[in-house]
């Protein structure tokens, strides 16, 4: 990166911190939506379609990191947050909180559309308390959205093979097939592997079925594609702002409503002829990208102390241009765990949990009106983080 070239970004115009929400009878980047509230707490109100900003007032909110396919480490993550039950009946146990989860599910593990189907059974179940769950795509989504399956599992691809035929089974239902998923998906694998011989070189035609199948899901206009492009990449909670990456400048004057739209435009657009079917660049494309970029959460000693001053500069301008306090990001796994940096306005909650990747143990950030926390374990003590400066 050029970084002489980031202090010029202050110059950048300021933007309205509010958004009017604007009532539309057909989905559209200005629906907006209401979340009652079981308690004496305001609704959550939702506006744009995927969700880009939303109000939760008085809500705790819970901010989970990158889970790359591994289903006993997402649950421990939702358990450890406190909204999920620890009997294995998968039931919400947050109440009124929202949940956000930052991205790169798929990938690198073997449950990844019942981590998905896991996530949306609980954003049904915390709507009927007042809570909400929502979901950030990352790199991985998009990568797999446009065909690019170099970094999935084996047992991934094996389990896009069983969820074909269990849709299949369902009468192509998608809505039953999805949610059930997680119930059922540990008994076909087990099945699975009780019938097949091990995966190899010389098992192409079941090697190919699976891609043949993961193909048809994810692919632009796919079933699993329309459901990832029910989610936003980038999106904003009160004065938080949530996204897999890290959100530039640039990013927000151009549009994070429409960057949300364009992205689950390509994502539901199968029809390649179609000019509404590009891959959006500014989102998902090059280093600098929402679901790319590393600027905030990638530590280099050596960096030097006008090089920090300037990602400082970045940052704050970043926050001041959409009207946020404070960002929240995955995709970097953090070897120290969950942590904070630049005066605590960035946070980055990947820590490689899932275990294709570092597996390490579950961590989750809280945020609870000004304060914000770093939940570990429960064999270890809660390392909470004043943050005074969150008025």
């Amino acid at each position: 990166m050029a970084m002489a070239s980031l202090s010029s970004l202050n110059s950048l115009p300021m933007q309205p911190t509010s958004r009017k929400l604007i009532e539309s009878p057909s989905p559209s980047p200005s629906t907006s939506l209401n979340i009652g509230s079981s308690g004496n707490l305001k609704p959550i109100v939702i506006s744009g379609d995927p969700p880009t900003f939303v109000s939760a007032p008085g809500r705790r909110i819970v901010a989970v990191g990158d889970l790359h396919g591994d289903l006993a480490k997402a649950r421990g993550a939702l358990e450890l947050a406190g909204v999920l039950s620890s009997d294995g009946q998968d039931t919400w146990t947050g109440q009124e909180t929202v949940l956000v989860q930052l991205g790169d599910i798929l990938d690198r593990g073997e449950d990844e559309i019942a981590i998905l189907s896991l996530l949306r059974s609980l954003q049904i179940q915390a709507k009927e308390y007042g809570g909400a769950v929502f979901q950030v795509n990352g790199n991985h989504e998009t990568m797999n959205v446009e065909g690019d399956f170099r970094f999935v599992d084996s047992g991934g691809f094996d389990e896009c093979s069983d969820f074909l035929e269990y849709l299949d089974d369902c009468g192509h239902n998608w809505e039953d097939a999805f949610t059930s998923w997680v119930e059922v998906s540990e008994i076909w694998k087990e099945e699975r592997k009780m019938s097949q011989s091990l995966w190899g070189p010389w098992n192409l035609v079941k090697r190919q079925k699976g891609v043949t199948a993961r193909s048809i899901l994810l692919r632009p206009g796919g079933p699993l594609a329309c459901e990832l492009a029910r989610h936003p990449v980038v999106l904003k909670i009160d004065d938080w702002v949530f996204c897999h990456g890290g959100l530039l400048p640039h990013h927000v004057t151009y549009g994070i409503e429409k960057i949300n739209y364009e992205v689950s435009k390509w994502m539901t657009n199968g029809n390649e002829d179609n000019h509404e079917s590009t891959i959006p660049f500014i989102a998902t494309r090059g280093y600098d990208s929402v679901v790319w970029n590393r600027l905030y959460s990638r530590d280099n000693p050596d960096l030097e102390d006008y090089h920090v001053e300037q990602i400082q500069s970045v940052l704050d301008t970043t926050l001041q241009v959409v009207g946020a306090k404070a960002m929240v990001v995955g995709h970097t796994p953090q070897t120290t765990g969950v942590n904070c940096k630049y005066n605590c306005s960035i946070w980055r909650v990947d820590v490689g949990m899932s275990s294709g990747v570092h597996d390490s143990r579950p961590e989750v950030l809280e945020i609870r009106g000004n304060k914000t926390r770093v939940i570990r374990s429960e064999s270890d003590s809660i390392s909470e983080l004043q943050a005074a400066d969150y008025i």
